[in-house]
């Protein structure tokens, strides 16, 4: 098995320095190859990907911005392995992720997979809180986290694989901007491949995000759920509903509070508080704990709001999805 790593790129060539340099460190001793795709970008990172070509089997594409789907896209139609391994260009690899990737294979074969995200201790603060918010099992990102079903696994394009196979008969990813993982995965599973997770192989996710681009980023994620569920019903869950539930109750909650009724907001200020608590365990920080109450917020109401925008305009005013919200599509260049 010869594995190729796609990484999509645009306007970050300080992140492919530490990627690549993680990549160096890598203690699987057979071959392998990274494409780079430069999506369009004004500031390139071709000086930095030639500054490794001796240390690593590099090839460099730069191509019209269409998007990272397309981008990846491209970038696994000129590679020349057999089993695709996708990173965005924020994450830096453990030296044994790809040992552990080819245990898995080997152990049980899968033409899909994904693995999970971790937060290095370099990392700043609120790098660390977010990385709690979309890894924990206390909030809607647990299925980045690894709690979601072994077997029955949604890959995210941080941290992804899929065999040149599945790839060719897929056609890869979608023009959906986010959305276009669970797209795929979803394809994959009508076209009778099979995915799984990997939970040993994880990446270090290094997202820099502000809180305002944290919110916005989850607010498309929001706005991309619904259009998901009217594409593919069949596999629609009421827990995309939940962070839509949440801000509505805590309107509700704060409201009755006005009237004296204090016991709703109290479940309120109880979740929160365990928030707190864990993740103040976990990053062994009271200042990461009480940050990551501000990520839960801003990921609950910025997701919460997209969602519920977005079925209303879909679900119930049936509106095209590519007439309403033109930003969450690309069009491809290939």
């Amino acid at each position: 098995m010869y594995f190729s790593i796609i990484i999509p790129i645009y306007n970050r060539p300080e992140e492919i320095k530490e990627l690549l340099e993680s990549l160096v460190l890598s203690e699987y001793k057979k071959d392998f190859e990274i494409v780079i795709i430069e999506d369009g970008s004004k500031i390139t990172c071709k000086e930095v990907v030639n500054s490794f070509s001796n240390s690593l089997k590099i090839a460099y594409y730069f191509k019209e911005n269409s998007g990272p789907g397309d981008s990846r896209n491209f970038g696994m139609k000129v590679a020349k392995g057999d089993y695709f391994i996708i990173y965005d260009s924020d994450c830096i690899i453990p030296s044994q992720y790809l040992l552990e990737v080819e245990k898995e294979l080997n152990y049980k074969y899968v033409d899909c997979f994904g693995g999970p995200d971790k937060a290095l201790d370099s990392f700043t603060d609120i790098q660390k809180a977010i990385n709690f918010t979309m890894t924990s099992f206390l909030t809607t990102g647990g299925i980045r986290g690894g709690s979601e079903k072994v077997t029955k696994f949604q890959p995210r394009s941080f941290n992804m694989g899929i065999s040149k196979r599945a790839f060719e008969i897929s056609k890869g990813f979608g023009n959906i901007h986010p959305g276009e993982d669970p797209d795929l995965s979803i394809r994959l599973w009508n076209l009778g491949f099979e995915t799984r997770l990997f939970p040993s192989a994880y990446v270090y996710h290094k997202r820099r995000i502000d809180w305002d681009k944290f919110s916005i980023q989850v607010y498309k994620f929001g706005k991309a759920r619904p259009i998901l569920n009217s594409w593919y019903p069949k596999y629609s869950k009421l827990t995309f509903f939940f962070p839509t539930v949440f801000i509505i109750g805590f309107s509700i909650a704060l409201l009755l509070a006005l009237f004296g009724f204090f016991i709703p907001l109290f479940g309120y200020v109880f979740y929160f508080f365990l928030i707190l608590i864990v993740s103040s365990i976990q990053n062994k920080s009271f200042k990461i704990g009480f940050l990551s109450i501000i990520a839960v917020s801003k990921q609950f109401f910025a997701y919460g709001v997209g969602f519920l925008e977005s079925y209303i305009k879909i679900k119930l005013l049936k509106k095209k999805p590519e007439v309403v919200f033109p930003e969450l599509f690309f069009k491809s260049k290939l």
